[in-house]
């Protein structure tokens, strides 16, 4: 991807998330009306080695998984990266510094391809109508350093010292997405933010020398709060990013393929980790790891709850099971449509938990691109069987109008229900549904725009917007944010509520007309608003100007 259509594709991240409405008077911008809807980069859907094949990936794996990937309905259902993780290369390079391929790993493929030379695999990939995505490690060795796997440890395999170089390969080689690790960077003591940006940068380098688009995977398992700072980071799209360790079960050493277990408990706790709304918007995504559905260790039950949990989350779906071994169960969990509508909303948003539930039940509530609708999962985490409520006040509807109800596995309508649902879920269970009703009316607030006495690295000074006494009626608040960015590139501001940590809100071109771009939060302290105060900062003059926001 060239520059410029690196920027298209932050402008384009902005559906139903960031709608341009192109008016000029304040009236009429807040009047209804309905945002043209513009499409939204969605959570990518593929397959990954790791999980079942740690460091032993080579060829022959990757073709029988990829085609296994079309067999199976998968890649019909969606799914589309076939992804080589850590063990393609064994760390060695050439007298320039070039990668070295071992040419019986990855041998020719066709006529006139040559003996270990990535490319043919990605041909080959590509032929079947996928996508290939590779790995690296931002320190200087790659995981196998730090810990048992499958295969050998081989060091040298990360990209430090390496980043124009190795990224600009991988754009040449022909892949479309690159998973950055962090077991280098983390025996280094590295600062995840610096070196994550300068790969952004190499990458952005790569991207306009080849005019093809790397997509970018930030792996340092959560360290440092990636969601608060890798948006947008080193002034492109850093399009996901891991929020917590791996769900995989440690391998044991010298284990086999058929010992490597998923651990349910494991996935529970990676859900939790992952839910950070404030910084899921236009296009960027909180990666709460490859899914683990479908390898040994779990049930039918616990996969279709670990797919219900991704889905609501809004997660990328990178399955990791061996594609080729998948029961008739696995494959429907993986391809149910309305769940994977679920998950790929172009609305592009996270879910945050509403209500209060007894410490065993929750319910988490995703807003979807179609007004009025809600992906709202019911999850029963306890031992024993029991109800699960949901008002539809807490999920921004309007409680005096009716709603429908239907069930995602099933399919099925459950009926209209007046003002609130409740359904009781089996013991470490969850159902998923979708809620359609009718939305909540929105408070317009104006800001107060103050000049920020800190100073950027570079040395620009900022200025801050501030919108104080935000009421809200419950915890978790759907902002509009009224803008304008009349360059022709994506501007950052640090959003801060109630003073606590900055996320990171990337804020697409607008042209130099009025955008509205929509974020969630879960982190208000007092609903009546007496104490509430969001605080945009933006650096430098360039934009965005953030004139007004709509809180639901």
């Amino acid at each position: 991807m060239t520059g410029s259509r690196r920027v298209l594709r932050s402008a384009l991240a902005i559906a139903a998330v960031i709608g341009l409405v192109g008016l000029g008077r304040k009236e009429e911008l807040h009047a209804q009306t309905v945002p043209r809807p513009v499409a939204v980069p969605l959570p990518p859907m593929g397959w990954s080695s790791w999980n079942s094949f740690s460091n032993t990936i080579d060829s022959q794996i990757t073709i029988n998984q990829a085609k296994a990937m079309i067999a199976s309905g998968m890649a019909k259902a969606g799914y589309r990266y076939v992804n080589i993780d850590e063990g393609w290369w064994l760390g060695q390079r050439d007298a320039s510094g070039n990668i070295v391929v071992e040419p019986k790993q990855w041998p020719a493929l066709a006529v006139g391809e040559r003996d270990g030379d990535m490319s043919n695999i990605v041909r080959y990939i590509h032929g079947l109508g996928l996508k290939a995505g590779i790995y690296t490690d931002a320190g200087k060795d790659g995981c196998s350093t730090v810990g048992p796997d499958l295969g050998p440890s081989f060091p040298n395999t990360g990209s430090e010292g390496h980043y124009e170089q190795d990224f600009l390969q991988f754009a040449k080689w022909g892949f479309d997405y690159v998973k950055v690790d962090w077991c280098g960077g983390s025996k280094e003591n590295l600062d995840p933010a610096v070196q994550y940006a300068e790969i952004a940068r190499a990458i952005a380098l790569a991207e306009s020398a080849t005019g093809h688009e790397l997509y970018y995977s930030i792996c340092n398992w959560g360290n440092n709060s990636p969601f608060t700072w890798a948006p947008g980071i080193g002034g492109v799209a850093a399009d996901i990013w891991r929020t917590s360790g791996d769900i995989v079960a440690p391998i044991v050493a010298h284990s086999k393929n058929s010992e490597r277990r998923a651990d349910f408990p494991g996935m529970l706790g990676n859900f939790d980790k992952g839910i950070h709304p404030e910084a899921q918007h236009t296009g960027f995504y909180n990666d709460p790891d490859m899914m683990v559905i479908g390898m040994p260790g779990l049930s039918d039950r616990q996969n279709r709850v670990h797919m219900a949990l991704w889905a609501i989350s809004g997660a990328p779906l990178i399955a990791g099971a061996d594609l080729t071994t998948l029961s008739e169960a696995t494959r429907a969990t993986l391809t149910n449509p309305a769940v994977i509508a679920i998950d790929q909303d172009p609305l592009g948003l996270q879910a945050s938990r509403v209500g209060t539930g007894n410490g065993t039940v929750e319910v988490w509530s995703k807003p979807l691109a179609q007004p009025g609708s809600r992906a709202v999962l019911l999850l029963n985490r306890g031992k024993q069987p029991a109800p699960v409520s949901v008002d539809w006040k807490e999920l921004g509807l309007a409680a005096s109008a009716s709603g429908t109800v239907s069930d995602a596995w099933a399919q099925k309508d459950a009926g209209e229900f007046a003002g609130s649902y409740t359904a009781t879920v089996p013991a470490e269970d969850a159902m998923l549904v979708v809620i359609r009703g009718q939305e909540e009316k929105f408070t317009h607030y104006q800001a107060s725009e103050k000049r920020i006495k800190y100073l950027s690295a570079a040395g620009e000074a900022g200025r801050s917007y501030m919108f104080t006494r935000v009421r809200s009626s419950h915890r978790v608040a759907r902002i509009d944010v009224d803008y304008v960015n009349a360059t022709a590139t994506t501007r950052i501001a640090e959003l801060r509520v109630n003073g606590q940590i900055a996320t990171r809100v990337a804020f697409p071109s607008t042209g130099g007309e009025h955008g509205t771009g929509r974020i969630t939060i879960q982190s208000l302290l007092d609903i009546e608003g007496a104490s509430n105060q969001l605080t945009f900062s933006v650096i430098g003059d360039s934009g965005p100007v953030i004139e007004s926001i709509s809180v639901q």
